[in-house]
C-alpha cells in the first residue's frame, strides 16, 4: 500500500475516534486490520494517540474556561440577589408582589454553628472506616519484607 492510501485510512480513523462513532473495540479492530507494517501501525497508533491527546487537552480547556464562566454567572447572581435583599431590608419592603413575581424575605431553617468541637459528646460523630496510607506503605515496603504486602513493577508504553 503507499503512503496516500495508508494516510488517508489513517485520517478516516482519526475523525471517527474523534467524532465518537467508534468505540475503543472498533479502533483496536480497524488498525488491526489495515495493511501496514508492523512499524507503520505503530506510528499510525501514535499519530492517533497524539492526536486524541490534543482533543482531550482542548476539550478539558474549554470545560476549564466554561466552569469560571460559570463562576462569575454565579457570582453575578448572588451580587444581584444580595444588593435587592439589601435594598428591601433597607426600604422596609419586606414583602411585596408586581406583575411577574412575588419578594419575601423570609427566615431560614436553622444552622448549627460549632462554639468548640473539642466538647461535642462523642455520640455527635460519625464514625469513618480506617483508610490505608498507602504512601506511608509504599515507603515501609522499600527497607522492609512483610507478608501482608509487597511492591509489585508495572510496564507502560511511553512514546517519545
Amino acid at each position: 500500500m503507499n503512503i496516500f492510501g495508508i494516510t488517508g485510512q489513517y485520517l478516516e480513523l482519526l475523525q471517527m475516534a474523534e467524532d465518537g462513532s467508534l468505540d475503543q473495540d472498533m479502533i483496536n479492530d480497524t488498525l488491526e486490520g489495515v495493511d501496514w507494517e508492523f512499524e507503520e501501525k505503530a506510528d499510525a497508533y501514535a499519530k492517533v494517540m497524539n492526536s486524541l491527546d490534543g482533543t482531550v487537552a482542548a476539550i478539558d480547556k474549554e470545560i476549564e474556561r466554561l466552569s469560571q464562566h460559570k463562576k462569575r454567572i454565579s457570582n453575578n447572581i448572588k451580587g444581584i440577589k444580595y444588593n435587592l435583599e439589601r435594598a428591601m431590608q433597607l426600604t422596609g419592603k419586606t414583602k411585596f408582589k408586581t406583575e411577574l413575581f412575588g419578594f419575601s424575605i423570609q427566615k431560614n431553617p436553622p444552622a448549627v454553628v460549632i462554639d468548640n468541637e473539642e466538647d461535642i459528646p462523642k455520640e455527635y460523630y460519625i464514625p469513618q472506616d480506617p483508610k490505608l496510607d498507602r504512601t506511608a506503605i509504599k515507603k515501609f515496603l522499600k527497607d522492609n519484607e512483610v507478608s501482608w504486602a509487597h511492591l509489585q513493577q508495572g510496564e507502560s508504553l511511553r512514546i517519545r
